[in-house]
């Protein structure tokens, strides 16, 4: 019986220690990667991708949770030529969109950048599947009625800007 509560004990503790939940990351953590992404952004806005990627990098080690820098990382290696680098990159940042959704059910933001990153991953049925999931389950949100009947999912993917991101 000891046995068997402590196996359960030391599982959770490392499941938990596994996929820090965004609670579990130190503020001082989250300003250091915050600071490692706002000197990436500005190293994507000169089209300097060799500077973003390393900083993107740490950013993501620091906040794993966090889908705006995985996103971004995806890009800077997608434009340096790193595919397999990117698609890694876009799937934790689907991961950490849907995580997101899952903690926050009632916000459109992490579903539509599910949507795009899905896009991105060359999902585009996914991608349409997950719009009209997102407007069942949010039928009366503004932004998610906005994305629909603007049809914004297809002008992303008419777009040659993204498709140069796209997988």
């Amino acid at each position: 019986m000891k046995l068997n509560v402590l196996f359960v004990l030391l599982l959770s503790l490392i499941l938990s220690a596994c996929k820090p939940r965004p609670m579990d990351i130190p503020p001082v953590k989250r300003k250091e990667a915050a600071t490692l992404a706002s000197e990436a952004d500005f190293a994507l806005t000169l089209r300097d991708w060799a500077r973003a990627e390393p900083l993107l990098e740490k950013a993501t080690k620091l906040c794993p949770d966090t889908g705006v820098y995985w996103l971004n990382l995806g890009v800077a290696r997608k434009r340096r030529g790193n595919n397999s680098g990117a698609k890694s990159a876009y799937e934790k940042a689907l991961d950490a969109y849907r995580d997101h959704a899952a903690r926050e059910p009632t916000r459109p933001e992490p579903v539509l950048q599910e949507i795009y990153v899905l896009a991105l991953l060359g999902r585009a049925d996914d991608a349409r599947k997950a719009q009209d999931k997102a407007q069942k389950k949010l039928p009366d949100d503004r932004a998610v009625k906005m994305f629909v009947e603007d049809r914004r999912l297809e002008q992303i993917l008419a777009d040659p800007g993204f498709k140069d991101l796209a997988l």
